[in-house]
């Protein structure tokens, strides 16, 4: 009997050669491509166009009124009569208003010691401040830790109090808010916060509460942020790239303009007369700082922002903590963007171009726009415009606008520029994860309020070796979204080298880089 083989049992009909399931799917790609694809593709250029206008103008409008402040404008102090506190020898420190400063941390085993001296340095009469710890801690050892550095301070007669919670409820929010309804509070005026990582300066109030003397209309001085560990590796230096820009430009021109711009959540002093009538802490959000700072806005009250104050702070070192981070810094705002957006529209105590650069410019252009441009247009439609030859990208578009406003948001940080072409590759990275939180923050998907405390390492970095800087596991270093659009690029890559015309393989195969060291896990080691 001779043998049949499975070859045999299917019909010849439906045996095919991979010539023929090449060429077939050719023929459903040709189909489909002209009617379909092309449009479809071509549409989504223009809109990716647009909204790349968008954000090159407001960054051509940031960049001209910064021009102007700095040439023209007043600076702060003389803008609000600032002067200096008096102790007066027949009173002493009557002159000095309560103050509180608040700490919440959460389990902050490497840098609790640093904020809470710190606070505890302030130059202010002791009797005229009171320092609240408020510690949300989970580890009992670490509790047990925080607690008797308190203690220790206390005995050397600082007014600082350790207080905790039963639960977490609110995160931050929740422990800022239930450390105001404190008696030992009640008679504070101000309150300065600060994350467990900061670390004011000894003058930080004598330098900021003076603000609040003159101006009963003012909620809000916000401090600048200084990185200690700017220098610790690629990642860091990346990341003092972005925010020097917010910084030197976002801050100072919302401050200038609008004496109005988003508090950064820790740095800054409040009236806490302000934080009332705004309604207090909210934790309806991943960024109750930014939604405290609308409301207060929107109730009248005005901000100012000091550059020339700073503190020192710690960026996240490792890559896990910055995505982290990441995700909660773009799906707040867009989450807050859908809950507060008519109430903006429709208050009547703000002026209507306030109501537009809130809207606009601080919502729209600066939490969702500038995410979904750099990641659609230069990680995703730019690429399969390669594919589509038929669809074409304005070389004023795919190059000069990008060009222009990498430039502009190079002014932060002039000692990095050399760090700009590879700034602009790992920020398309990002784009990616701030996309996607920005989406589940407009739709509240199941992610929309996560809270993930950023990893702070304090001074451990210094004694170790850098070959030896950060240990994970593997599961902990690969990153499957980034090495898939790696392989998608490089992929991209070498068919426009084969068949392409716009020479596009060399930035894709750049970016294909980023990707995989991203992938890998292996920008937060690089030095």
């Amino acid at each position: 009997m001779a043998q049949i083989s499975a070859k045999d049992l299917i019909p010849d009909s439906l045996t095919m050669s991979r010539e023929d399931i090449a060429g077939q799917l050719g023929m459903v790609w040709e189909l489909i491509k002209a009617p379909l694809i092309v449009p479809v593709l071509r549409l989504s250029v223009y809109v990716c166009l647009a909204m790349a206008l968008m954000l090159f103008m407001e960054r051509v409008y940031m960049g001209i009124v910064i021009v102007l402040v700095k040439l023209f404008w007043k600076k702060p102090e003389k803008r609000y009569n600032w002067e200096p506190i008096e102790e007066d020898l027949e009173s002493g420190s009557s002159n000095f208003p309560f103050v509180l400063v608040q700490i919440p941390m959460y389990n902050e085993k490497e840098v609790y010691k640093i904020s809470i001296g710190a606070a505890c340095g302030l130059s202010w009469p002791a009797d005229r401040l009171v320092i609240q710890v408020l510690d949300d801690s989970t580890d009992p050892v670490i509790k047990q830790m925080v607690e008797l550095e308190c203690q220790r301070w206390a005995s050397k007669g600082i007014n600082i109090v350790y207080q905790i919670r039963e639960t977490r409820g609110g995160y931050k929010a929740g422990a800022l808010k239930e450390g105001l309804k404190r008696s030992y509070v009640k008679h504070c005026e101000f309150v300065a916060i600060f994350d467990a990582d900061f670390r004011p300066e000894p003058d930080y109030l004598k330098r900021a509460i003076p603000y609040f003397l003159r101006n009963p209309d003012l909620a809000l001085v916000q401090a600048r942020w200084r990185f200690v560990n700017s220098n610790e590796c690629l990642l860091t230096r990346m990341q003092e790239m972005s925010l020097d820009y917010h910084f030197t430009v976002e801050q100072e021109v919302g401050s200038a303009t609008h004496a109005f711009f988003g508090f950064n959540g820790t740095a800054g002093v409040w009236r806490i007369g302000a934080i009332n009538e705004a309604g207090g802490w909210k934790d309806r959000t991943t960024v109750e700082d930014m939604d405290l700072a609308v409301r207060a806005s929107l109730r009248g009250w005005k901000f100012v922002y000091l550059g020339d104050l700073q503190v020192k702070s710690e960026l996240p070192s490792t890559f896990k903590a910055f995505r982290f981070q990441q995700h909660r810094w773009s799906c707040g705002p867009a989450n807050l963007f859908r809950k507060m957006v008519m109430e903006i529209v429709r208050n009547k105590k703000v002026r209507f171009w306030k109501k537009v650069y809130v809207i606009y410019s601080f919502f729209f252009v600066r939490k969702i726009i500038a995410h979904m441009v750099t990641f659609f247009f230069y990680c995703v439609v730019l690429p399969l415009t390669i594919w589509v030859p038929e669809v074409h990208v304005p070389i004023w578009g795919a190059v000069y606008i990008p060009s222009i406003i990498t430039i502009l948001n190079s002014v932060g940080t002039p000692r990095s520029i050399h760090l700009l072409f590879y700034w602009i590759l790992f920020e398309n990275v990002m784009s990616m994860h701030r996309t996607k939180a920005t989406f589940i923050g407009l739709l509240e998907a199941g992610r929309a309020n996560e809270w993930v405390v950023t990893e702070k390492l304090g001074d451990t970095l210094k004694n170790k070796s850098k070959k030896l800087r950060f240990t994970f596991n593997f599961a902990d270093r690969l990153h499957l979204l980034e090495l898939g659009f790696g392989v998608f690029l490089f992929v991209t890559g070498c068919y426009d080298f084969l068949y392409g015309k716009n020479n596009y393989f060399v930035y894709l195969w750049l970016q294909t880089i980023t990707f995989f060291i991203a992938g890998f896990g292996y920008i937060g080691t690089i030095v």
